[in-house]
């Protein structure tokens, strides 16, 4: 059953909030958690619908599960995970496609019978996925069976993938890791996400170097150990509240641990007057930000904002500068140089009164206005647009209703709950 959400909105935020653990960290590190018979804890778990559907999983094929969701805390053990082949991989996430490789090392095949699919962000490739795993070792018989199987162990290999891919280059490392001999992966991931999922790696036996740039080599172990790791504090989480405070004209200070990814970010946000305060372990809009786009001092050029890989702006932050962008004065061009379905929904923000210029499918340009109305929208099922029509709307003086706004849950946490204590006027309803 979906969900709406019902927004009175107009209404400064401010307040304190601890933001959760990186979902894009949490989700391949415990499919990482397959390569061991030992237990393994994760910590700063985020209690969001994706996570469940993994850990009914495993529970499906006999790992012992226990979920601490108050602590934050997953313990994991894989000890009887049967020698038969795998079939129904948990559903509607993305992240799925990383079970491959733990599962064709553990049990040595797997049968893909449904669809993994994690939103409505254009066609998301398993050929890269498939691509490294035959490099590998693995029979791949994706056209008629859509079957996987290994015989004998992984073999090492070195690769040179044609694009900077997170979930690929996080299924590499997890492959590398249990595999004899020395890996390399040319033109990899880099993203805070992908550096926790190496580190816990490291931390269960395998080693990595180049963490954080685009070359690793990594040195694999037939002998992986249990792990005891702290998820990072999520970086989109973090410029997503400050986002909605600096939206409303009020002052949210985020608590995090993750200040040192924040220079590109910060700089982001300034293109749109808002300052970034950071201090001891927290970061805050300045009071006196005003939301009015920076002129670019080459002036026969609109002022943009790209989003690509890491360490380029992150994609999955586009909506929220973009939210920022309609309520503030001046022109914002928006290049998504990743998903081709990215701009879909902006028909929706249009309701409000938004005035878009759709480019081609990887650009559009926000023309800022305050002249916008409040409205009932329909958000696509990609979580950070739900949260761009949601800032929008709180912004906006009057009720506003977002339906099928639950993918929203996928990522947050609690998310109405920390918004209501920041003084929001916001709540659920079933459709």
């Amino acid at each position: 059953m979906s969900e709406s959400l019902h927004i009175n909105g107009g209404i400064p935020l401010s307040g304190t909030i601890k933001p959760s653990g990186n979902k894009n960290a949490v989700l391949p590190i415990l499919c990482a958690t397959l390569l061991t018979d030992q237990e393994c804890t994760v910590r700063n778990v985020p209690n969001i619908t994706d996570i469940e559907k993994l850990i009914k999983f495993f529970e499906s094929i006999g790992s012992r599960c226990e979920w601490d969701k108050e602590a934050k805390v997953v313990v994991l053990q894989h000890n009887n995970v049967p020698d038969e082949t795998i079939q129904n991989l948990p559903e509607g996430m993305r992240s799925s496609v990383m079970l491959f490789g733990p599962i064709l090392y553990r049990v040595g095949s797997l049968s893909v019978i449904n669809d993994s699919t994690g939103c409505s962000l254009g066609a998301r490739e398993v050929d890269p996925h498939l691509e490294l795993l035959a490099g590998f070792g693995a029979d791949i018989d994706w056209d008629v069976k859509r079957a996987l199987t290994l015989k004998g162990e992984f073999s090492a290999f070195e690769h040179w993938s044609d694009y900077a891919s997170v979930t690929a280059t996080e299924h590499f490392l997890m492959c590398a890791a249990v595999t004899k001999g020395k890996s390399k992966l040319v033109n990899a991931a880099s993203e805070p996400h992908v550096q926790d999922v190496a580190r816990c790696l490291v931390q269960m036996g395998a080693k990595v170097s180049g963490i954080g740039t685009s070359v690793v080599t990594i040195e694999g172990t037939d002998q992986m150990q249990g792990c005891d790791v702290t998820i990072s504090d999520d970086h989109h989480e973090i410029l997503t509240f400050l986002g909605i405070g600096a939206i409303t004209g009020g002052q949210v200070r985020v608590e995090h641990n993750v200040q040192e990814h924040f220079t590109l970010m910060s700089r982001t946000f300034k293109k749109f007057g808002v300052d970034i305060i950071d201090e001891d372990g927290a970061s805050y809009v300045a009071p006196d930000s005003k939301l009015r786009i920076q002129e670019p001092i080459t002036k026969q050029l609109l002022p943009k904002v790209e989003g690509a890989p890491w360490p380029y702006f992150p994609v999955d932050l586009m909506p929220i500068v973009m939210a920022l962008a309609t309520v503030s004065e001046g022109e914002m061009l928006f290049w998504n140089k990743v998903y081709e379905g990215a701009f879909g929904w902006l028909p929706e923000l249009q309701k409000f009164g938004a005035r878009t210029t759709v480019c081609d499918p990887h650009r559009v340009i926000i023309s800022g206005r305050k002249d916008l109305r409040p409205a009932t929208v329909q958000a696509p099922y990609i979580i950070r647009v739900v949260i761009s029509l949601f800032m929008v709307a709180s912004s906006i003086e009057g009720n506003s209703v977002i339906e099928n706004a639950h993918p929203v849950r996928r990522a947050h946490p609690n998310f109405v709950e920390n918004l209501q204590a920041l003084g929001a006027k916001v709540n659920w309803s079933k459709q």
